[in-house]
């Protein structure tokens, strides 16, 4: 039984209607599954989700149609070549559940549906999981805090003992000139104390920078970095 889960469906680069029809439903119940598991605890375009339940049965197509024809696979290859693809670098995440999606379906295209559905099923249960254990998640205590300073302050010393009256740490993470080098940008990795008030904490800051642009913010995943 556990070794008809391993046996493709087609053989000698033939298919019928019906295997290709399996397939084809196949790699898209596939897609809904990878994409549903993706979208939990994460943000994503609806294009984004709507690739991930396309991108298998795609797959699958170009995969059945060359199958055991070399002439042909070259022939495709060649023209999807002229294709470009231009879009923002993606996360880690994204580009796994892309290449995903082309694993289900080059399985379902050579018709290991079993394996297709297995494979599917255990890892997008493995990134569901993963997903809500918040597993190598950015600590939620931290923020990041940046102040505008301007250029006739001296910005050392000047804001320590108001960090030390309401933080628990703060590192210096950048210094750097702004509007024609006549103001300061700091920015600051910091963790409030337990019961500390926002508002105080940002009034005190604006006595002493000339009343300019501060901010404070939970730190953001950079979407570039893997």
């Amino acid at each position: 039984m556990l070794n008809n889960i391993f046996t493709s469906i087609i053989t000698n680069g033939t298919f019928t209607g019906t295997e290709f029809a399996i397939a084809t439903v196949t790699a898209l119940v596939c897609g809904f599954i990878i994409a549903a598991s993706y979208i939990v605890k994460n943000k994503c375009s609806r294009s984004f989700v709507i690739t991930l339940v396309l991108l298998p049965a795609i797959v699958e197509l170009v995969i059945i149609l060359v199958n055991g024809n070399i002439g042909a696979g070259v022939a495709v290859a060649g023209a999807f070549s002229l294709v470009r693809f231009r879009s923002t670098p993606g996360r880690g995440q994204e580009i796994t559940s892309i290449f995903l999606a082309m694993a289900v379906g080059l399985a379902t295209g050579m018709g290991y549906i079993g394996v297709a559905i297995l494979f599917t099923l255990i890892l997008s249960l493995l990134n569901l999981i993963l997903n809500l254990s918040k597993l190598g998640s950015m600590d939620e205590t931290y923020r990041i805090l940046k102040i505008m300073v301007p250029e006739n302050i001296d910005y050392e010393g000047k804001f320590e003992d108001i960090f030390d009256k309401y933080l628990s740490t703060y590192t210096y993470e950048e210094v750097k000139t702004s509007n024609m080098g006549s103001l300061y940008k700091i920015t600051l990795s910091v963790a409030l104390k337990a019961g500390i008030s926002t508002k105080e904490f940002l009034d005190e800051i604006r006595t002493r920078n000339g009343n300019l642009d501060i901010s404070l913010g939970r730190q953001l995943e950079n979407p570039e970095s893997l």
